[in-house]
């Protein structure tokens, strides 16, 4: 549970960026969490409560942040939103001179351009582990004190970081903000926002006909009749958050009357 907290403070710490690691409703559990595993608390001057990162989220960051940088790049590729001229100069850049030859030699002997970018980032992967353990292992003294001060990715040799960098900047520029993406992002984001609306109306006004038969469809794990506003609002968003895509969409669908099933 420590491990996955990336930001171990209460949701009225978020400020503008939105970031926290659990509701103030969850406060008493998650300092059961801090309490048992030693993280180590940060004074702050009205009372709130914050803790010093447990060690091992450097770890799941570090996990986290190069798979997608790595992977994006690879399905970009795929997607044919990059192209192979392009994806193998920015991912060969990750290696010294010696190291590049090899993986180039290797590369020619390889037909197919998806093999030669899966090739790739497997090595990328498997280097930047190594890079990323070193740099645990260096900093160890100041992740346990809780002094540490960024990603382990920042504290990486410069020509595997500066690659990454590379990567990261071109996703920005490429990937992101690709025509097909941004759609699928502004649907997605409609059809949350639209799922969030008619859940709160319904846990809001429960005597309501329609939100009965709506809040029949939630499953009982989440507590919709909590006796604060504040618990029926978390219940819909963590029934929400919940959610697959396909299973997002196609209640979207049905309460906008798009894919009725209708018995003759």
């Amino acid at each position: 549970l420590a491990s996955i907290v990336k930001y171990p403070y209460e949701s009225s710490l978020a400020g503008r960026h939105g970031k926290f690691g659990f509701f103030c409703s969850e406060k008493a559990d998650f300092i059961k969490v801090a309490d048992e595993l030693g993280m180590l608390p940060v004074n702050d001057p009205d009372g709130r409560i914050r803790y010093a990162r447990h060690p091992l989220v450097y770890l799941v960051e570090a996990a986290d942040d190069i798979c997608y940088q790595i992977m994006d790049i690879e399905d970009a590729h795929k997607l044919k939103i990059l192209s192979t001229e392009e994806v193998i100069p920015l991912l060969l850049s990750y290696f010294d001179r010696a190291r590049a030859d090899h993986i180039t030699r290797i590369m020619a002997a390889v037909d197919d351009p998806n093999e030669k970018i899966a090739y790739l980032r497997s090595s990328i992967v498997g280097a930047l582990v190594g890079r990323c353990a070193d740099a645990f292992a260096d900093h160890e003294d100041e992740i346990l004190s809780g002094t540490f001060r960024g990603s382990l990715l920042d504290h990486i040799p410069d020509i595997e970081r500066d690659a990454y960098r590379a990567c990261e900047a071109l996703s920005w520029k490429k990937i992101y903000c690709a025509g097909d993406v941004v759609e699928i992002e502004l649907a997605g984001t409609r059809i949350i926002s639209f799922l969030i609306d008619e859940l709160v109306k319904a846990v809001t006004n429960p005597e309501l006909n329609y939100s009965r038969l709506l809040l029949a469809k939630v499953p009982l794990q989440y507590e919709i009749d909590a006796p604060t506003l504040y618990g029926k609002i978390q219940a819909v968003l963590d029934h929400i958050s919940g959610m697959t895509d396909v299973y997002a969409l196609d209640l979207y669908r049905r309460l906008n009357g798009m894919s009725l099933k209708i018995n003759n």
